[in-house]
């Protein structure tokens, strides 16, 4: 699982939130509200941090020569909760999925994460054990860095260490919105609004009109990010569907009406 790299094409690219970056689309004044126009895009105006987007060639060849490079296969586990915990692993290719384990067994998915960012976190650093699990959805590579190679290289690059600031501050407010979903919205709400961001995030064009979720996430996978059971997913889907609102496909999801699945999110 080691390799090397002359460069990182993916790491080079402008990501925004949830990695994605706002293109250029036509607006037709005469058309339905587009999912553009349904959400708040102050949630796509900041723009994720790249940790090596502003070091020079130099330091980033600095940094290269310091990390271990890993091939993931999807559902390959790169690091998992409770383990030791030596440092992190910034994304070059591929998707993360981290996630929490309760005591009674139960999982929630954090977020996902792409090429750009770490996961490994919070203690950037080392020397403890891991808050929560990191898994591959994709074919993935990242680049390991060990937390005491990270630290003396912070020290000599001020630019990395405001990449990783920059990074964690990001999480932060990733998370806290997290907490304020799960706290303040009921369970309905909460898969409206995580079908709009999947329609945002992944969305491709229908030829009925609709936006369809293009990658194929299972109803067990939209449990563990709402919070709830794969039963009640699949049963809320059902609803969805009755009302025109979305289509199952092939156990894809098709948004229909984005202005109605909007108004259900918002209860």
């Amino acid at each position: 699982k080691r390799g090397t790299h002359p460069h990182l094409s993916a790491c080079d690219k402008v990501l925004g939130t949830q990695n994605i970056e706002i293109k250029h689309r036509v607006v037709d004044t005469h058309s339905k509200p587009s999912l553009f126009d349904i959400f708040d895009l102050r949630s796509r105006v900041e723009r994720q941090p790249n940790i090596l987007a502003h070091l020079s060639d130099q330091d980033k060849s600095e940094v290269l020569s310091h990390v271990r490079w890993l091939k993931l296969p999807p559902k390959e586990i790169l690091f998992r909760q409770g383990d030791h915990h030596e440092g992190i692993f910034i994304i070059d290719s591929g998707l993360i999925r981290t996630f929490y384990n309760s005591p009674s067994g139960r999982e929630i998915t954090l977020a996902y994460w792409q090429p750009g960012n770490f996961v490994g976190g919070p203690d950037v650093f080392g020397d403890s054990i891991h808050m929560w699990s990191g898994i591959a959805v994709d074919h993935t590579e990242v680049m390991e860095l060990r937390g005491k190679d990270l630290r003396e290289l912070m020290t000599r690059i001020p630019e990395l260490g405001i990449g990783i600031a920059e990074a964690l501050v990001f999480k932060g407010k990733c998370f806290s919105s997290l907490v304020q979903m799960l706290g303040t919205r009921s369970v309905s709400e909460r898969l409206a609004q995580l079908l709009l961001r999947l329609a945002e995030l992944y969305g491709e064009p229908d030829e009925n009109g609709g936006v369809a979720i293009a990658p194929h996430f299972t109803h067990e996978d939209l449990s563990h990010m709402v919070g709830s059971s794969r039963q009640w997913v699949t049963t809320t889907l059902d609803r969805l569907q009755k009302s025109g609102i979305v289509e199952i496909r092939k156990r894809q999801v098709v948004v229909l009406k984005p202005d109605l699945l909007s108004r259900y999110s918002n209860g």
